[in-house]
């Protein structure tokens, strides 16, 4: 398969994978009563609205043209949340957060049902291509859920933890959000965040299998 064809086939998934991400932390912020999101026009799944032309197009691009298996990830444009405006700030928060992980985690089982489906059908000319197309989709969505879910402020799962420490813990905790992207950037920079990932993608990977009789 040439580099054509790889991001041709690549580009769906992780397109949809890193913008409906977002987009489900508006729907989140919407229901628990901040409209924030909605009336800046972010609640859509129109992939157009979220995509950020680095995180989203360039970054994944290049992994999968430089990188032999490296960790493919990226982002969207951050969904504007006013946690302030939901009906109760410090519960719904973790709601919110959960929203983007909660996408992902759905989008890989679509990918990894469409997966099944198609090695159960009868080879036709596109088999392959909606093969890899599926296998980037539970990829890429599994690096994303387990990315974020990392307990380190601004990811959702420092977000998580503030919503669940008590008020005084979660006021200290919250105050590592200014560090986090550094954080996280010192991390992949000196190869700890694949460290970090591997044992959860692999669980999460083997938890695929079993569901689905790979």
């Amino acid at each position: 398969m040439n580099l054509i064809q790889t991001l041709a086939i690549s580009a769906l998934p992780i397109i949809f994978a890193i913008t409906l991400h977002e987009a489900a932390h508006g729907y989140a912020a919407r229901y628990f009563g901040d409209p924030t999101a909605w009336q800046m026009g972010r609640i859509s799944l129109n992939p157009l609205r979220h995509v950020d032309l680095v995180g989203t197009l360039l970054v994944p691009g290049l992994i999968l043209l430089l990188s032999a298996g490296g960790l493919l990830f990226g982002w969207a444009k951050p969904v504007p949340v006013n946690f302030s405006n939901l009906r109760r700030p410090k519960q719904d928060m973790l709601w919110v957060a959960a929203a983007g992980p909660g996408a992902n985690l759905m989008m890989a089982l679509g990918w990894a049902l469409l997966l099944k489906i198609v090695a159960g059908s009868a080879d036709h000319a596109y088999s392959e291509a909606l093969k890899e197309m599926a296998r980037v989709g539970i990829g890429i969505n599994g690096v994303l859920m387990v990315l974020n879910l990392l307990p380190l402020p601004p990811l959702d799962g420092g977000r998580i933890v503030v919503s669940l420490l008590p008020s005084a813990a979660a006021w200290k905790f919250a105050q590592l959000e200014r560090w986090g992207f550094p954080i996280l950037l010192a991390l992949l920079f000196f190869g700890l965040l694949d460290t970090i990932l591997r044992p959860f993608l692999r669980l999460f990977n083997s938890l695929i299998r079993v569901l689905f009789g790979f």
